[in-house]
Order: C-alpha cells, then structure tokens, then sequence
C-alpha cells in the first residue's frame, strides 16, 4: 500500500520541479549567450608600432596614450584586448582590424 501523500505530481517518489527552477536554468543559459566577446589584437612581425598606434586611434577613438598603452602591451605581452561587445560587434571590429593589415581573433569574454 502506497500513501498518496508522499507522492508529488510530476514523477516517480515526488521528484517534481521546484518552482520557479527553469527560470533560474534559463537565466544562466541567457547569461552564458549574452556572455560578452572581446576582440584580441595579436603582435605580429610586420606592423610597425606606430601604424598599431595610428590605427587603434582611427577605428576605435582611442586617445593617442590609450593607444600607445595598447600597442605597447600588444608588443610586450604578445596581444591586448581592443574592444568589447556582442558577437556582431567584435566581428565587425575584427575585420575592420583585418582590413587595416593587423592581426585580430574574437573571443568570448574570461
């Protein structure tokens, strides 16, 4: 004989969704979507520092020290991260820098 009341509608031995549970599972699925994507400028053998420098002014409006802060850890750590945003943005962003001659990857944000 089984009591009725130990048995939660929704399967076996009671085992029924708490409520609100796909709301929490569906906001950290559109979290982990929205999770921003970063454009990464590599260091590469053929630009020369101040044509890094002149471009990151003209594409993203960096100031001529941002620019240069950028360039320089492009140069002595191997890349720098450029700009930030939604996947559409980062891509356009990365063939503007294509387009300019530098290296550029997207990737999602750490």
């Amino acid at each position: 004989m089984t009591d009725s009341s130990a048995a939660a509608p929704g399967g076996p031995g009671g085992a029924a969704a708490q409520p609100g549970t796909s709301a929490v599972l569906e906001r950290k699925t559109d979290e982990a979507i929205d999770k921003p994507w970063v454009t990464v400028v590599w260091d590469d053998p053929v630009n020369l520092m101040s044509y890094v420098t002149f471009v990151l002014r003209k594409l993203f409006g960096f100031s001529t020290a941002k620019a240069k802060e950028l360039m320089m850890q492009v140069h002595t750590e191997g890349k720098a991260v450029v700009s930030t945003g939604d996947r559409d943005k980062v891509e356009a962003d990365v063939r503007k820098l294509h387009a300019a001659g530098l290296w550029a990857t997207m990737q999602r944000d750490d």
